[in-house]
C-alpha cells in the first residue's frame, strides 16, 4: 500500500528491557496506525499516547507526514506484518521553524523496531529519520536510507543509545557537504552499535560517527563501496571505545585518506583515552591512506588480531599513543594479499590458503564486560553468528571454517507473526526448538518447545519471545 498525507498545514544491556514496568504494562494501550485503522499516521497518534504505550504500524509506505514527536516515555513502536516506509516529504522539508526529522523522540526509554526511515530533509540540512532528544533509545531492525541524518542524538546526560540490526545508507546532504552524517551521535554516555550495515554516506559525511564517552562498536559492516564518503567511523572527542569484529571498508571514491578517526577535534570526553581495535578487517581500496589516526596523547591504543589490508602510504598508524600494543596484526600492502574469498564482491571470508589464518593468539581481555576476542562474526545483512573455534584464532573479523572448526549457528532477530496476535504466535523462521515469553521485567511466563506459542492467556501488552537462535518482542491484543 502507499498512503500520502494531504499537504495540510503542520498541526543486551539488556536493563533496557525493563523499559515499562509492569503496572504500565497492565493498563498500556495498543495504538494501531495503517490505511484500514481508525489513525491512518503516526501524528495523528502521538498527541495520544501516554507512558507504556504501544504503537503498531501497519506494512504501508507513508508520504509527507508531519513531523512526529514522542514525548512519552517507555514507548514501543514497532512495523507489524512487514516494515513501514515513513517517506518525509514537503511538510517536514518547509518546516522553517521546527523542521528535524521524521520522529523526534523526546520521552525516555523508547524502543523502536521495524521502521524504515526515508529521504529526510528539512531547511538546516539536519533531517534526520530520527532525532533523539530523550534518553535511553533503542533501535532494532530498522532501516533508514537517503536522510540528510540517518540516527541525531543531541547532548543527552545519563543516555544510553542502542542500535542493532539495521541498515543506514546514502545519508548526507549535498547542501552542506562534511556535516552530514548516516549514524550521528552527541554527547551521550554510552552507544551500543551492533549487528548493523551502514554503508555509502554521501557529500563526505561518516557512517558511524559518534562523541558518546563510552563506544562499544560490535560486529558490524561499516562501509564505503562507491560513493564519497569522509571517514568510515570517526570518534573526533575520545574517551572508551571497544571496536571488536567489524568489515571497515573505505572505497576508492572516499574524500578521506583514513578509516578510523580518534580524538582528532580534541581529547575532551572523560578520561582515560582508551581505543581497544581487536579482530576487524581493514580495508583500503584507495591507493594511498592510513588506517587509524588518533590524537597525539591518547593514553593507549590496544590494536590487536586485525587484518590491515591495502594502500597505507602514511604508515598503518598516525599519532602517536602513550601506550601502544600492536601484537597480531596482519599487514598486508595488497587488498589480495590475505587471501579473502573474494574482496572485488566485498566478501572477505578467509580462503583456506590466506595467510590470516592461525596468525594471532587469544587476547583473555574484558574491557567493561566486552571481550575484545571475537566471539560473534557479522553475516549479511545485518545478522550475526557464533565465531567457529579451532583453538588458535585467525586475525580479522572472519575465522576460517575448516571441516575440523566447531561452527555456530546464525544467531537470527526473530520474525514471529501475525504480530499483534492474539490466540497464538508462529514462528515461521525459527527451527523447532525451545522459547520463553518474558515479560516487561524480565519474568518468564512461558515456556515449550516448537514452532507454535499459544498467547491466549497472556494480559494484553508487549512482550520478548527467546530462543536459542535469536529473540524478538511481539504484541498480545
Amino acid at each position: 500500500m502507499y498512503l500520502e498525507y494531504p499537504n495540510q498545514t503542520i498541526m543486551d544491556y539488556r536493563l533496557l528491557v525493563a523499559f515499562i514496568l509492569m503496572a504500565n504494562q497492565i493498563t498500556a494501550t495498543t495504538w494501531q496506525v495503517g490505511p484500514t485503522r481508525s489513525y491512518l499516521y503516526c501524528s495523528q497518534v502521538a498527541p495520544l499516547v501516554q507512558d507504556g504505550d504501544t504503537v503498531a504500524i501497519d506494512f504501508a509506505v507513508y508520504v509527507n507526514d508531519p513531523q512526529v514527536e514522542w514525548t512519552a516515555n517507555n514507548l514501543y513502536i514497532v512495523g507489524v506484518g512487514g516494515r513501514p516506509r515513513l517517506e518525509a516529504g514537503s511538510i517536514i522539508a518547509s518546516d522553517v521553524s521546527n523542521g528535524k526529522g521524521i520522529f523526534v523522540t523526546s520521552g525516555a526509554g523508547i524502543t523502536i523496531e521495524n521502521i524504515e526511515f526515508a529521504l529526510a530533509q528539512v531547511p538546516d540540512h539536519n533531517g534526520a529519520g530520527i532525532r533523539q532528544q530523550g534518553p535511553d533509545l533503542q533501535v532494532i531492525n530498522c532501516r533508514f536510507d537517503g536522510n540528510e541524518m540517518g540516527i541525531l542524538a543531541g547532548n543527552i546526560s545519563n543516555c544510553t543509545t542502542i542500535i542493532e540490526y539495521t541498515e543506514f545508507l546514502n545519508g548526507g546532504s549535498a547542501l552542506n557537504p562534511g556535516y552530514q552524517h548516516n549514524v550521528y551521535i552527541n554527547h551521550i554516555d554510552t552507544l551500543v552499535f551492533r549487528y548493523n550495515y551502514s554503508h555509502d554516506a554521501i557529500a563526505e559525511g561518516h557512517e558511524l560517527k559518534s562523541r558518546a564517552n563510552y563506544n562499544f562498536i560490535e560486529y558490524n559492516r561499516i562501509a564505503n563501496e562507491t560513493s564519497v564518503d569522509s571517514r568510515t567511523i570517526d570518534l573526533p572527542n575520545g574517551g572508551t571505545s571497544v571496536i571488536v569484529g567489524n568489515i571497515v571498508e573505505q572505497g576508492p571514491n572516499s574524500a578521506n585518506s583514513n578509516l578510523l578517526g580518534y580524538g582528532l577535534e580534541g581529547l575532551t570526553n572523560p578520561a582515560p583515552h582508551a581505543l581497544y581495535v581487536a579482530h576487524n578487517t581493514f580495508v583500503n581500496k584507495k591507493p594511498t591512506g592510513s588506517f587509524i589516526q588518533l590524537a597525539n596523547g591518547t593514553d593507549s591504543l590496544y590494536l590487536c588480531n586485525n587484518i590491515l589490508a591495502g594502500a597505507h602510504t602514511g604508515g598503518y598508524l598516525l599519532g602517536t599513543p602513550d601506550v601502544l600494543d600492536s601484537t597480531g596484526n596482519m599487514l598486508a600492502d595488497l587488498v589480495t594479499d590475505p587471501g579473502f574469498v573474494d574482496p572485488a564482491v566485498y566478501d572477505y571470508h578467509l580462503q583456506a590458503g590466506s595467510s590470516a589464518r592461525d596468525h594471532s593468539s587469544p587476547l583473555n581481555k574484558v574491557v567493561l564486560g566486552h571481550s575484545l576476542d571475537a566471539t560473534l562474526e557479522y553475516v549479511d545483512q545485518c545478522d550475526h553468528s557464533i565465531r567457529p573455534s579451532d583453538g588458535i584464532p585467525d586475525a580479522g573479523a572472519f575465522e576460517y571454517n575448516s571441516p575440523v572448526s566447531i561452527a555456530g549457528p546464525v544467531v537470527h532477530h526473530l520474525y514471529p507473526f501475525p504480530n499483534p496476535c492474539t490466540d497464538r504466535l508462529i514462528l515461521q523462521q525459527a527451527p523447532s526448538e525451545e522459547y520463553e515469553v518474558l515479560d516487561a521485567s524480565g519474568r518468564c511466563l512461558l515456556s515449550g518447545n516448537g514452532n507454535e506459542v499459544p498467547t491466549n492467556r497472556l494480559s494484553p501488552g508487549w512482550y520478548i519471545l527467546k530462543t536459542k537462535s535469536g529473540q524478538s518482542r511481539f504484541i498480545r491484543e
